[in-house]
């Protein structure tokens, strides 16, 4: 990674964002070490994280305490941070019992070359008749994780458009991309995104977050397209900083053709 910027630096500069990010959204609970973020609207629902700047180690009890905030609220028992962070933080989740999955958090290099276009790719508008479409994919995608190829293929996105329509996501992404607070790209082919993915930017910082591809339509290279066209519009924007995490080393191989490398450890715990 040809970059002044040392890697500790990245990690420093990340975590601001993970918690300026939610704050659009969602309403804030502190909870001490830890702070939980509540989605205020639609969408997926948030996470507790580390507090930043906040002193001394977090204690299992800490992160129960949260959890029952979390059941009582109806909402996921969840938690994300950065290993290199908050490295103790592992061992107070694992022992209130949630399973830790960790991904590679990999930063663009500045002198990645800029992606090729896809003739399928496009960013889409506040007003694009797709966008409610688009936002449906990640729900097929991510219920079967992974690159391989699967079942599910444009028959079974028609009809979870079809179940998720009215369901307020589109409004209110719509508004997030009016007010510059989310960029959404998809690939369109025969009328149908079959992969999307978006990119949020705080500042000069962008993460690019939800890239998934119709299970079906995998091994085209529509999600490392979809992924190349958040970051041209990242860096037209002035990001100076784009980041992600990938879902596992396959993917992040596939990041790494664009000129993504890894930083760091991005921590997911769930109950």
């Amino acid at each position: 990674m040809t970059t002044d910027t040392p890697p500790t630096a990245h990690l420093q500069l990340l975590e601001r964002y993970y918690d300026s990010v939610p704050r659009s959204s969602a309403r804030a609970e502190d909870f001490g070490p830890l702070t939980l973020f509540v989605r205020e609207g639609v969408g997926w629902p948030f996470y507790g994280r580390p507090t930043p700047g906040h002193p001394g180690p977090v204690s299992a009890a800490d992160v129960d305490k949260v959890r029952a905030r979390q059941r009582e609220l109806g909402l996921p028992e969840a938690f994300e941070w950065v290993d290199e962070v908050t490295p103790g933080l592992r061992a107070a989740v694992e022992a209130s019992g949630l399973a830790v999955h960790a991904h590679p958090l990999m930063v663009l290099a500045p002198d990645a070359p800029a992606p090729a276009a896809h003739p399928l790719v496009r960013v889409l508008g506040a007003d694009d008749p797709l966008l409610h479409a688009a936002l449906v994919v990640p729900h097929l995608a991510f219920a079967a994780p992974g690159t391989a190829v699967g079942a599910a293929g444009p028959a079974e996105l028609t009809a979870e458009i079809a179940a998720r329509a009215g369901d307020g996501r589109a409004a209110q992404v719509a508004e997030r991309i009016a007010a510059g607070l989310t960029v959404v790209a998809a690939a369109v082919e025969d009328g149908l995104p079959l992969s999307c993915g978006m990119h949020q930017p705080v500042g000069p910082v962008t993460e690019v977050v939800g890239v998934g591809t119709v299970p079906a339509a995998r091994r085209r290279g529509l999600g490392e397209a979809v992924t190349g066209a958040l970051v041209r519009d990242a860096r037209a924007r002035g990001a100076s900083t784009v980041f992600l995490s990938a879902g596992d080393e396959d993917v992040a191989r596939m990041y790494g053709r664009l000129g993504f490398v890894r930083v760091g450890t991005a921590l997911i715990a769930e109950g």
